[in-house]
C-alpha cells in the first residue's frame, strides 16, 4: 500500500471527503486550511492511500510548519481544537502513519502532532501521548424550555435573564464594524490572559475564506461593547471558536446573552450540537464555565511523533516568560506582537 500527497485547498476531491465523512468536521474544511495558509503561510497537505483519478477513500490533512524560531514541523492541525483522521480502515490508517513517522525521522523535523477525538493511536509505533485537554459538546436534540432547564441557575439562567432586564443590544453579522468592536474585546480579555490577541489578519481572512458559515455576535450596553463571540457552523454543529468580553461589564451577563441566543439560532436551523471547544484543565474557571450549560465532557489527547518531556518542560518555561513579557506590554505593542508571535507556535 503507497501513499502519496494531494493538496486539499485545490484537489475537490478533499472537498468531496470532507462533505460525506461523518467524523468531518469544519477544521478540515479547505476554507479553514487557506485561512491557515493565507495567515502564517502554512503549507497544508493531505496524505491519503487513494490512487491518482480515484474517489478519494481516506486522508489525513496536516500543515507543514518551518518558522526559525520553533524549527519544524508537521501539525494537524494549528489553531484547531481537533482534526481527526478520516480514515476507516485500520490498515490505511497504519500505512498513513509510517509515512508520517518517516518523514519525522528522516527529515530532521522536531515532531508531528496529531490531534483526533475518537482515533486510539496507543498502538502506533513511536507515538506517544503529547497533552490532554477537556473537550465540551452540547447536545441540541432537547427543545430549547429543557436546553434553559438544564443550564446553572444562577450562572446562566439568571444571567440570561439580567442582561434582557438590562435591554443589551444584539449585533451578528461579518462586517469590518462589528469585527472592529469584537477585536477590541478580544484585546482586553487577551491582556487579562497574559497573552497577545490573535492578528487581526486572521480573523480578516477567516471572514472571506468560511463565508457565511462564520458570524461574530456582540453585546452592547448604550453603545459600549460589553461581550462577543465567534462562531463557525459547520454541517450540524456550531462551533463556539473565541469568545471576550470587557471585564467591567460581565455582571451584565453579555456573554451567557450571547451564547444562548446563538444556541437558539442553531436550534432553529437544525443544527444538533454546540461545540464548546477544547479547555487546559488547570483553566478551571473556563471548565466550569463550560460545565454550567449542561455541556457533556470528555477528555481530548494529542499525540506525537518526537518530542520528550524535558522539550515540554523547556516550553513551558519559555511560556512562562512570554507571558511576563505580554504582561507588561503597551497594549500597541501587545497587538503587534501577536502578528509576530502566533507563527511559531501552530
Amino acid at each position: 500500500m503507497q501513499t502519496r500527497e494531494i493538496d486539499p485547498v485545490q484537489d475537490p476531491s478533499w472537498f468531496a471527503l470532507v462533505e460525506r465523512h461523518p467524523r468531518a468536521s469544519v477544521f478540515h474544511t479547505p476554507d479553514w486550511l487557506e485561512t491557515l495558509r493565507r495567515t502564517y503561510g502554512y503549507e497544508p497537505v493531505v496524505l491519503t492511500t487513494s490512487p491518482p483519478r480515484r474517489e478519494l477513500a481516506n486522508g489525513v490533512v496536516f500543515c507543514r510548519v518551518s518558522t526559525w524560531l520553533t524549527g519544524r514541523r508537521i501539525v494537524s492541525l494549528p489553531f484547531s481544537d481537533y482534526c481527526d483522521p478520516l480514515v476507516d480502515d485500520r490498515g490505511e490508517l497504519c500505512c498513513i502513519l509510517a509515512a508520517l513517522r518517516d518523514e519525522w525521522k528522516g527529515n530532521g523535523l522536531e515532531y508531528i502532532e496529531l490531534r483526533p477525538v475518537e482515533s486510539d493511536f496507543g498502538l502506533s509505533p513511536d507515538l506517544s501521548k503529547s497533552e490532554t485537554f477537556c473537550l465540551h459538546r452540547l447536545d441540541l436534540h432537547p427543545s430549547v424550555e429543557d436546553l434553559f432547564r438544564g443550564f446553572h441557575r444562577d450562572c446562566v439562567r439568571r444571567k440570561i435573564r439580567r442582561a434582557e432586564r438590562e435591554c443589551l443590544t444584539y449585533e451578528e453579522g461579518r462586517s469590518e464594524l462589528l469585527l472592529e468592536k469584537f477585536y477590541r474585546l478580544l484585546v482586553l480579555t487577551r491582556r487579562r490572559q497574559l497573552l497577545p490577541p490573535q492578528p487581526l489578519a486572521w480573523f480578516r481572512n477567516l471572514i472571506v475564506c468560511m463565508g457565511d458559515k462564520l458570524k461574530i455576535h456582540v453585546a452592547s450596553k448604550d453603545g459600549q461593547p460589553v461581550a462577543g463571540i465567534l462562531t463557525l457552523g459547520y454541517k450540524s454543529t456550531l462551533v463556539y471558536k473565541y469568545g471576550c468580553s470587557d471585564r467591567r461589564f460581565d455582571k451584565l451577563g453579555g456573554t451567557q446573552l450571547l451564547l444562548w441566543k446563538a444556541i437558539q439560532e442553531a436550534k432553529s436551523n437544525g443544527l444538533r450540537e454546540l461545540d464548546m471547544g477544547r479547555s487546559n484543565w488547570s483553566d478551571l474557571g473556563l471548565i466550569n464555565f463550560k460545565n454550567r450549560w449542561g455541556a457533556a465532557r470528555s477528555t481530548l489527547t494529542y499525540w506525537k511523533y518526537g518530542g520528550d518531556v524535558a522539550d515540554l518542560e523547556r516550553r513551558s518555561r519559555g511560556t512562562h516568560i512570554a507571558r511576563w513579557l505580554f504582561g507588561h506590554m503597551p497594549a500597541r505593542l501587545l497587538r503587534a506582537s501577536g502578528s509576530l508571535f502566533y507563527r511559531h507556535v501552530g
